[in-house]
């Protein structure tokens, strides 16, 4: 456990040095007023019932040790404030005196904490912008693995998790330790021999504690899990509402669902038993090893064989009494460190998680495009299913290449190569004869503008999907890129105009409506390269129209990448290209592949059917 939480530490805490310094100078502060403030009580408090009877005399520094001359004053200060003033007034000098040292150990334990603050609110703000960074930075192929819902429930869930256990108990892990080795410290100086018979007890205590604290980890792991298939589950109901009722299918995921929520409360009700147990158990074996040392060293005075007085033995006691406090809220944080850390594998998941796509150390720098893009013999598979074979393809500048074939051939992933979303295994794409592969991601795709049969809006203002990616856009550059892309009109027409609210993925507006919105967004880019993706498939007649007309002034002296299935939309495309099986079986224009009455013709033949 203690392996893992420093891990953490090491990992998170350096930039808050400064308050760790300062929140650990603080505890020890207040565990050493803490500990003279009992001794500051018991030995006046023999003098005035009469306890001790011996008579001091003061006793200069260099007299003796410097124990027995601190020692020595201090009950000779004692017994001339009893002697000068009395007892009532010597009991008032101890209420000040214990008011004044209880007021430096509660402010030094605030300051230890408010410098716990600090450290503890930076590091879980550090952890979700590290998490959220690298989710945007991963490839998109880590997503085709993982569920949404189950990557949101270790960014919400699990960091919160990890705040609650891990980062809360920061202040018990310090503070506690300090506290414990001060006493122990102090009890050793007092009576070293029962010390001896202390640590033989704790370390049994201590054991006994670790095994609950180990099971209570694989149990936390399992309800993070099984948290994060439910938030999964309520986002995959939330976004397929349409589907779920239009078959009718409520009982079925209301059936999955409980299953799901029964499963997660079972697991959780099994952590929080175990959670629960800590302080009962703690209290438990506190009191039985206070109980031990209580009879051994009580009957090691009542025998005469001690090596300490009576009321030393009082004042260990008190010393070992403020070592049982500790020790249990210690215990506990053992127990929320566990937790935290199922969290913590969690989410180390994203955090770790190897990125393939990375920037060349030394980058070729591309600004634009001259010459044209060329696939050189590319092959790419997603695990071993190979997906592309042997695809060799020229897309000269400014020119229009359109791929079309079947549904599952290889057209978006072909698409989807030229920006890196994924690498390809075998051969290479270019760009005026640079690999892309020696150029930054981020240049790369500085050079492209994509259109995809899904458009994809932001629950935010038409203004700021337009401007979405773009810097420093004015606002007649946004109005000319709305009119070029036939979006004026009903952008206008909205309540607030530019500044209206689209909704959830644009859902305030038609599909129509929506791809219009992302053809501006791609026209206010200006981009040399465009990726249309299927961009009019799921549009009616008379959107479809208004989106070609769009998507006709965007393609205008651009070289272009398109994937149609509606093949009118691609007829006078420059070149085009069949794919199937992850091969081009035939390119030329359109005229020249009905020519051939091969694949092309067939698909034209079926639609026109």
């Amino acid at each position: 456990m203690f392996k893992g939480f420093f891990s953490i530490l090491r990992r998170f805490v350096p930039p808050y040095k400064k308050h760790l310094v300062l929140n650990v100078l603080f505890n020890i502060l207040a565990a050493f007023l803490t500990l003279f403030s009992f001794a500051l009580i018991i030995p006046i408090l023999e003098m005035l019932f009469g306890i001790n009877q011996a008579h001091y005399e003061f006793m200069p520094l260099g007299a003796g040790s410097i124990k027995d001359v601190v020692v020595n004053d201090f009950y000779y200060t004692v017994q001339c404030i009893i002697e000068r003033y009395g007892n009532s007034t010597a009991l008032a000098v101890i209420a000040g005196a214990l008011v004044v040292m209880t007021a430096l150990k509660t402010g030094s334990a605030y300051l230890a904490a408010y410098n716990m603050i600090a450290i503890r609110t930076g590091v879980v703000r550090d952890i979700r912008n590290q998490i959220y960074n690298r989710i945007v930075g991963l490839p998109i192929g880590f997503f085709s693995n993982e569920r949404k819902g189950d990557v949101m429930a270790r960014m919400s869930g699990d960091v919160t998790e990890v705040e609650n256990s891990i980062m809360s108990s920061l202040d018990m892990m310090f503070k506690n330790p300090i506290m414990i080795i001060v006493c122990l410290t102090m009890m050793v100086i007092v009576s070293w021999q029962l010390t001896l018979f202390v640590l033989v007890l704790l370390p049994i205590a201590g054991l006994i504690m670790g095994t609950v604290g180990k099971r209570l980890k694989r149990v936390s792991l399992d309800v993070q899990n099984q948290w994060g298939t439910l938030l999964s589950n309520i986002e995959e109901t939330i976004g397929g509402l349409r589907i779920i009722k239009a078959f009718n299918a409520e009982d079925k995921v209301k059936r999955r669902f409980s299953q799901e929520n029964e499963k997660y409360r079972n697991i959780t009700r099994r952590m929080q038993r175990r959670y629960e147990l800590a302080h009962p158990m703690s209290e438990f074996l506190g009191t039985a090893t206070i109980a031990i040392v209580l009879w051994f060293g009580g009957t090691l005075i009542l025998s005469g064989k001690a090596s300490i007085t009576a009321p030393s033995f009082i004042y260990y006691m008190v010393i070992f009494y403020n070592i049982i406090n500790p020790a249990k809220e210690f215990s506990r944080a053992s127990y929320s460190v566990q937790k935290g850390l199922a969290s913590m594998q969690r989410i180390d998941k994203i955090l770790m998680a190897e990125n393939h796509l990375k920037d060349p150390e030394n980058p070729t720098p591309l600004t634009g495009i001259k010459q044209g893009i060329t696939y050189q013999n590319v092959r790419f598979g997603y695990g071993e299913k190979m997906v592309i074979n042997d695809v060799t393809l020229t897309i000269p500048q400014g020119k229009t290449v359109a791929l079309v074939g079947q549904s599952g051939s290889g057209k978006t992933t072909l698409a989807d190569l030229l920006p890196r979303f994924y690498d390809v295994d075998e051969g290479s794409i270019s760009i005026d004869g640079i690999d892309i592969r020696q150029v930054t991601k981020h240049d790369l795709r500085a050079l492209m503008g994509n259109v995809n049969q899904e458009a994809i809006l932001f629950n935010d203002s038409f203004y700021n999907n337009i401007t979405f990616g773009v810097e420093n856009a004015t606002h007649e550059e946004v109005v000319e890129a709305a009119k070029i892309a036939n979006a004026y009109d009903f952008i206008m027409a909205s309540e607030q105009q530019f500044d209206t609210n689209i909704g959830d993925r644009g859902g305030n507006l038609s599909g129509g409506q929506r791809q219009r919105i992302s053809i501006a967004r791609a026209i206010l880019k200006n981009p040399p390269i465009l990726i249309l993706d299927e961009a009019t498939s799921a549009l009616d007649t008379e959107s479809e129209h208004l989106v070609q007309q769009a998507l006709d002034n965007l393609m205008r002296n651009r070289t272009t990448l398109v994937i149609a299935h509606r093949l009118s939309t691609i007829k006078n495309a420059d070149l085009i290209c069949v794919v199937q099986d992850g091969r081009i079986v035939e390119q030329g224009s359109h005229d020249e592949l009905i020519a051939q009455g091969g694949a092309y013709k067939h698909l034209v033949d079926m639609q026109k059917f």
